[in-house]
């Protein structure tokens, strides 16, 4: 059964490897008349693409995706679109030296044990750089977003690197195209520059917490139990590489919450519309969208290819040591925002694409009476 597929309606097949001659995907069930062009879906890759700092890999891609199919006039046709990425700085070399060694955090121990074979080069399939393919299907994603639910707009920011949080009284959205980590906090930005800075110089890597926040999103996207939204949202924020924890509005905190702290209290707004007291739930109760903002956090563990000497085994069973040299990310949070925003997309598009196609214009209403 093929594993390299999600979503309901909108599905999103990705395809390639790291070190492979090109990457991927194709996106099934975009509604046709969407404006979309390489055009629209390069500034997405571009905030993805590695080596644009010091504090990411030096691979140098420039990630220029390609149209093969699915559009026509610079408009979507309702046919499957096929997207192309060329890699074309690979140094395949620089692993082969660990090749019969398992790189410690790494999937190469479970690759092998599975498939009885794996790509040392890079990872292969389970390699960060196949998310490049993830964010083009995320560029598909927003332009029918743009068009279907012109009001949803989709931001995430590095909340946290290390133990070092960022001050939530000093957010500010703005801030982000000011500092290579996607940081909405300047002083935070300005002292993980030099907290990365000597983990980098020390061949040693960090964690971090990415926040996702889209605003503008209709209530009544999810349905019941087994199609709950929140319950995608975390499974394919699961699916990112290096992802090791998710949660939804105050996710572990609530734990800490009374029941009297953590109910958001329901009001009237001035323009007939519920209005929330707080929005500890995340803008979902019940796996259906409340109409407020939908806050996402995910967690991701340091980089697992360091300088430092780690103890391991190769595939005969002998114990060694590994240093994985090469070009690797020091905090792969950083170019995890970009990716988890295009995953936030694609999954808010598709239950947006089943509420249509179940509930059409029905649904409840409150206040008074529709004319």
């Amino acid at each position: 059964m093929s594993m390299n597929s999600f979503g309901h309606l909108f599905r999103v097949t990705t395809w390639g490897e790291s070190h492979g001659p090109a990457l991927g995907c194709v996106v099934d069930g975009c509604p046709p008349g969407i404006a979309l062009t390489e055009a629209s879906i390069q500034p997405w890759l571009d905030a993805r693409r590695p080596g644009q700092s010091r504090y990411t890999t030096q691979r140098q891609e420039a990630d220029q995706v390609e149209i093969l199919s699915g559009t026509f006039d610079g408009r979507t046709t309702g046919a499957p679109i096929s997207l192309l990425i060329r890699n074309t700085d690979q140094r395949s070399r620089d692993y082969s030296e660990i090749a019969p060694k398992f790189r410690p955090g790494h999937a190469d121990i479970t690759y092998h044990l599975k498939y009885g074979l794996r790509d040392y080069r890079g990872g292969g399939r389970s390699s960060a750089r196949e998310t490049a393919a993830r964010v083009a299907a995320g560029g598909v994603a927003r332009a029918a977003l743009a068009a279907l639910a012109p009001a949803v707009r989709i931001r995430g920011a590095l909340v946290q690197m290390g133990e070092r949080r960022i001050d939530r009284a000093a957010w500010n959205w703005d801030e982000i195209g000011n500092n290579p980590f996607w940081c909405p906090d300047r002083a935070a930005a300005a002292d993980w520059a030099s907290y990365l800075d000597g983990l980098r110089k020390s061949g040693n890597s960090i964690g971090a917490v990415i926040e996702l926040v889209a605003e503008g999103v209709p209530a009544g996207l999810g349905a019941p139990i087994y199609g709950k939204l929140d319950s995608d949202i975390a499974g394919l924020m699961m699916t990112i590489n290096a992802v090791k924890g998710v949660e939804i509005g105050a996710g572990f905190e609530a734990a800490a919450l009374t029941g009297s702290a953590n109910a958001d209290e329901i009001f009237m707004g001035n323009d007939g519309q519920p209005r929330f007291s707080s929005n500890h739930a995340g803008g979902i109760l019940g796996g259906i969208s409340s109409g407020q903002d939908i806050v996402v956090r995910f967690a991701v563990k340091p980089t697992s290819s360091i300088l430092s000497p780690r103890k391991t085994i190769t595939v005969s069973g002998e114990e060694t040591d590994i240093i994985t040299r090469g070009r690797h990310d020091p905090c792969v949070g950083i170019r995890a925002v970009p990716v988890g925003e295009a995953m936030l997309a694609c999954c808010l598009l598709d239950h947006l694409l089943l509420h249509r196609g179940q509930i059409g214009d029905a649904g409840g209403h409150i206040g008074k009476p529709r004319a």
